[in-house]
């Protein structure tokens, strides 16, 4: 890692967080408590791993690049 406070440093999560933030939380109103905060992000990460596709992934799931990475 380099200097504090690179947000190169933490890119793919940097990236994760705003794809969390624009398709799934700026699409719902505002939760009424923390337990159904936690239940959209959880079923948002299922869907995210396991169900959606993307051009970098060569149009798979980030599970089965994983897999397919880990078969090569």
């Amino acid at each position: 890692m380099s200097r504090k406070g690179n947000c190169l440093d933490n890119a793919p999560i940097e990236s994760f967080f705003h794809l969390l933030k624009t398709e799934c939380l700026n699409g719902f109103p505002q939760c009424k408590d923390i337990g159904e905060f936690k239940e959209i992000t959880k079923n948002y990460v299922d869907w995210f791993n396991n169900r959606r596709i993307s051009q970098k992934t060569k149009g798979m799931t980030p599970c089965e690049y994983r897999e397919h990475a880990l078969a090569v």
